[in-house]
């Protein structure tokens, strides 16, 4: 194990013992909202710090943006993009179903992910050419052809004004795939279409937190990574298709019809 990948996982292990500590004992007046359906508690917050603390502790000049504000800039190449806890509405409604996702990025481009699980204590590992593990067993997506796919989906809660092309794109991807699937955390969508408990995954408005490890863990599981319209700026847009090469293939001929890059993309 790298020295970054080890401690990304430190890191996550150090939080995730922190949310199962406060696991269901959140209240109503622990909650704010950062914006339309967008919330966040004093546990998002002091799982950030316990991350950021850790990890600034071993690299002290490393860059850091992380969900909940946590913000640092040097001259270095290296940036740690951290969700320190991806699933809060889940989290508030004590479901089962919210992870930690901690990515490193070099120079532009990711080259170590941790996404760790605290309930089910399945902890997602990658670093950039070394393959994808899940608690250090390797793992590669499906083979399932696109009619027998169970596809992993988010609505788009953050940008309700898509939800009319994210509804015509829903039902026609619905009525030729097996399946489709909520979870509430894009990080856990990911890394179970990098294992195969999914076959493919598609979502929008999301941030680079909610993506940078998972992206590189399913990459490196074999999986295939664009946005919306086949190009490689998912990080940037926040609009992600993800999967196996048919699941991605038919994914991406969806997207493309129902959105345009220039009305629908942030750049």
């Amino acid at each position: 194990m790298s020295e970054y990948l080890e401690v990304a996982v430190t890191a996550a292990k150090k939080a995730g013992r922190y949310l199962l500590e406060n696991k269901g004992k959140i209240k109503p007046e622990n909650v704010s909202k950062k914006s339309i359906n967008d919330f966040v508690t004093h546990v998002d917050h002091q799982s950030e710090k316990i991350i950021v603390d850790y990890i600034l502790g071993k690299f002290p000049s490393h860059k850091i943006l992380a969900e909940e504000g946590t913000s640092r800039s040097s001259e270095g190449n290296y940036r740690w993009i951290i969700d320190p806890l991806d699933g809060t509405k889940n989290f508030i409604q004590d479901l089962p179903v919210f992870s930690i996702s901690i990515g490193l990025e070099k120079s532009g481009e990711i080259i170590t992910g941790v996404v760790y699980d605290p309930v089910h204590d399945e902890i997602f590992t990658a670093n950039k050419g070394n393959g994808a593990y899940l608690n250090d067993h390797r793992i590669t997506v499906s083979t399932k052809d696109f009619g027998e796919a169970i596809i992993a989906t988010g609505f788009p809660h953050r940008a309700k004004r898509y939800l009319p092309k994210y509804l015509l794109a829903f039902e026609e991807l619905y009525i030729r795939c097996s399946g489709m699937r909520r979870c509430g955390s894009a990080a856990i969508d990911l890394c179970y279409t990098a294992m195969g408990r999914f076959d493919g995954f598609w979502e929008l408005g999301l941030g680079i937190w909610d993506v940078a490890a998972g992206s590189l863990i399913l990459k490196e599981a074999g999986g295939s990574l664009s946005d919306f319209w086949g190009g490689e700026k998912y990080l940037d847009s926040g609009f992600i298709i993800a999967g196996n090469k048919s699941s991605h293939s038919e994914l991406l001929k969806v997207t493309n019809k129902y959105f345009t890059p220039k009305s629908d993309s942030i750049y």
